[in-house]
Formats: structure tokens, sequence, C-alpha cells
């Protein structure tokens, strides 16, 4: 799966269109760094419309043939495509964590394996999709077609690359549409091999075309080309935002999977030796840099200074240190600018008056990790909840506790953000654990329990988390169209 190297020696990535692998048509390219040191490493087509117009011409070519194709000859090729994936586990694995940052002990046991379950979990789920029909009354019978769209676009995140862009790809195609995807510039090593485990394994030409580029040019001309029929989201709300307002000028279907200020609620019922494990988990896991973690931890203040007190243990035991190393926990933040946001935000926490418990300064590697975007994992106390770090999207490792009394509060705090797409409720009590599942705004509420997932279950967010859901028959559903067909017969035999 190796890429081609310009004469500096950067890897040089290719736009994917039509089964070829093209540079973007205006020649342009830009440079990306790797995490761990820092240097340019990256050589990326910088495209625009004119590519977008090439990759949505080459997938409204494909899409007779493909979405005519049975569902079960449709499978067999997603089934294709995650064993190949399989197949390629270390390269992929090594290939994630260059490009991003995160431990490749991350990489190989959770963004790539999970990569490939969403083909085979889709390549199975669009056998078994079923529409309705129903009976009226004598002689009159309504049924539902699910139809694909056409050309559909899907624009991924960088802080899961391949896991989340297959996450969009997989439905889409099973249902029987072709794609346009465009991954994001900060992380698009994994995408240009997808596109080459593509070539290799012979994937019909034009229905996955994977275009390179900025999201200020690429990514908008996507959202903005007429014969994209639907778009699939996951990043910031402010760009989720624009898109939204895009897809609704043209009456464009639009799924969006956008930012999360999500709460972690500690009982003083809870266990709390493995709560404390859990939350350190569960704030700090692909160093903060996944849309779940749970960033505001709220503790009961019966437990509160102990939990406070075993948490800030766990968190000064955690120490970046090379991606590459088995033995790595935390890695590097994925670029320059993300690294100097979230020192920007450690910042502003200590001129609101945060006490810094843990953390709270860049990390200093040796030798050639020394230019590199590492963090100390943080913890901070001291902030009221409505102060701008408990309230804005840090995205890196940063985590606050604030303490609470009483089960209103809890959820008064918890539910004071513009945000609401995950939220964990660590208790022993059953009727507390109800109560708060059925009051929190959140879409996806864990009691006891972060990041187990069940790709069955609808996935998204509440207020300015999304629009629309994500993960199972909620995704075939989003990219089909229903259409109600009504026939009358006759109830006499033989007339």
């Amino acid at each position: 799966m190796s890429a081609e190297k310009t004469a500096s020696g950067l890897t040089a990535l290719s736009n994917f269109i039509g089964g070829e692998f093209l540079p973007a048509r205006n020649g342009r390219t830009f440079e990306k760094c790797s995490p761990a040191t820092g240097e340019p490493a990256l050589s990326i087509p910088d495209s625009d419309a004119a590519d977008i117009e090439l990759a949505v011409a080459g997938a409204r070519a494909a899409f007779p043939s493909w979405s005519s194709l049975s569902v079960s000859q449709r499978a067999e090729w997603l089934f294709k495509l995650s064993r190949a994936i399989r197949d390629r586990l270390e390269g992929l694995a090594f290939a994630e964590t260059v490009d991003n940052g995160k431990p490749i002990s991350v990489s190989r046991t959770v963004d790539i394996p999970r990569s490939a379950q969403n083909f085979e979990f889709f390549a199975e789920a669009i056998t078994q999709f079923a529409s309705e029909s129903h009976h009226a009354e004598p002689g009159v019978v309504n049924y539902t077609l699910r139809q694909p769209l056409g050309v559909v676009g899907c624009i991924s995140p960088w802080n899961l690359p391949l896991y989340l862009l297959s996450w969009k790809i997989a439905p889409a195609l099973a249902a029987g549409n072709t794609v346009v995807a465009k991954p994001s510039e900060v992380t698009p090593l994994t995408a240009h091999h997808l596109a080459r485990i593509c070539a290799e394994i012979g994937f019909p030409k034009g229905v996955l075309n994977i275009v390179h580029g900025r999201g200020t040019t690429a990514g908008a001309a996507l959202c903005t080309h007429p014969g994209v029929k639907a778009v699939s989201f996951t990043g910031s709300t402010r760009t989720g935002g624009e898109i939204a307002q895009v897809c609704a000028s043209q009456f464009k279907k639009v799924s969006l999977e956008m930012g999360g200020k999500n709460p972690t609620i500690v009982f003083s019922d809870c266990d709390l030796e493995r709560t404390v494990a859990e939350v350190l988990r569960a704030s700090f896991s692909n160093q903060g840099q996944i849309c779940l973690c749970g960033s505001r931890i709220l503790v009961q203040r019966k437990i509160y200074d102990r939990f406070r007190d075993a948490l800030a243990a766990g968190v000064r035991a955690l120490h970046p240190g090379n991606p590459l190393d088995e033995s790595t926990k935390q890695g590097a933040l994925v670029s320059r600018e993300h690294f100097e946001k979230v020192l920007g935000a450690i910042e502003q926490a200590k001129i609101l008056g945060g006490k810094v418990l843990a953390g709270g300064r860049p990390a200093q590697l040796p030798g050639a990790l020394a230019g590199g975007f590492f963090v100390e994992p943080t913890l901070i106390e001291g902030l009221p909840p409505e102060c701008a770090t408990n309230q804005e999207e840090i995205f890196g490792p940063v985590a606050t506790l604030i303490p609470f009394d009483t089960e209103d509060e809890a959820l008064e705090i918890a539910n004071g953000v513009r945000y609401g797409l995950a939220a964990s409720v660590w208790t022993t009590n059953l009727s507390t654990a109800h109560r708060m599942a059925a009051r929190l705004e959140a879409g996806i509420v864990w009691i006891n329990c972060w990041m187990l997932r069940d790709l069955r279950t609808p996935f998204g967010g509440w207020k300015e988390s999304g629009v629309g859901r994500e993960g199972g028959l909620e995704a075939l559903r989003f990219f089909t169209e229903p259409k109600n067909v009504c026939i009358q017969f006759s109830t006499v035999p033989g007339a």
C-alpha cells in the first residue's frame, strides 16, 4: 500500500476518481506535518470544484449498474473490502498512527478493526433491511419502496479517520448509492490507502470516489454540487451549521454529527475504584480527541475530595509518549493548530481561576519527537459551570471537575450547555439511573460504562450536537428515499 514520494521525500497522495489515481486538476498541493515530529510528512492534492465535478460525474455514471445489483451482490463487495482491510491491519494501523498521532495500540485494536467491522455490519444489515406494507381496507394494499438516492457526499473528521469514514461510506454503498468522499485534510492517509485497496480488489470503478483537499474548497464544492443528493458530515458545529444552510437551500438531505461537551455524572453511591478508572478512560482516550469523551466531570459533594484525589493521581500517571511505542497510552495531538488551541484553552482556564490538579503544560519528548504536538493530560477544578472552559468544546486532553449536591442540580449543570451528544451516569441505584437517563438532553446515555457501542443503535446528538442519526437502520433510512405504492385490486375471484 505504498504511495509515491515527492522530490523532498514527502508521501504524495492522489485523488481516487472513477477508479483512477489523479492529481488535483489545478496542479496544486499542500503539505501536512507529522503530529509526533512536527515535520512535513504528506503532500496532499489541493482539490477544488473541478475535481468534485469530475468525481460526481464518475459516481453518476456508476450509479445505474451499482444500484441495480442485488443486495447480496453489493453485500459481497462490502465483505471483500472488509476482508482486505483486515488483511492489511498492520500497515493501516501504522499509517493511522503516523498520520493522526494516536498510540499504535489504539489504531491496531480499535480504529482499523472497527473500520473493517463497519463494512461487515452494513453488508449484513442491508440483507435484513425491510420496509412496510399496510392493508387499509379490502382490496387495497400500500407498501413502501426504499430506493437509493444517487450520488451522496460523505465528509469525515480527523480524530477517527478511517473508522468514521467507513461508518459513512458503508451504509451509503450498501443502500445502492455511489459516493464522493472528502476525508479530513488533517488526516487523509488511510483514506488514500482505502482507495488503493479498492483498486487492488477490483472494486467497481466510480462507485467510491475519494477527493482530498480543504474543507473550504473541496468540501464546500461537494456540499453545493446539485448532483449530490445527500451529505453526511461529522465535524465541528460551526462547519456543520454552514453545511446545514447550504443543504437547506437546495432541499438536500443532510446528516450532521457535531460537537459535544459531555457530562460525566458521578453519584456518591458509585463503585468508586471502578468509576475512577473508567472516568479516566472516558476523559483522556485518544488524547481527549473523541466527540464522546466526558470533559465535564460532575461529582457528588459527599465523595468529591476522595474522587478528585484518586482521579488526579490517575491523570498524573498518564504520560505522552512515542505513538509508535507499544506501551504508549497518550500520543500526540493531531496538528500544530490544534495543539495551540488546546494550550490556549488551558491558559484561559487558569485566567478564569481554575486550579490545575494535573498536567497543564506541553509535554517535552526527546530526540526526533521534540517538535511533536504533545500536551500533558490536564485536570482542572474550581471553575463555575457557566464559564467558557465548561461551556465550549476543547477536544483535547483537558477535563474539569464540578461538585454537585442533588440530582436536580446535576441535571441543571449537565443540560446547561448548547451541546447534547453524550453523557454517562455512575450510580448503583437503578431508579436514579433511569431518572437521569430520561431527563438528560443527550443522544446517548451510558450507565456505569462508557463507549460501549452496539452498531444497531441510533447514534447522534441533540441541540447543537447534530441533526439526524447514524447507525443501524437509521443510516440505511437516511441513504434511501421512501416511496409509497398503493394498489387497488379486485376482491372478487375471476374479476
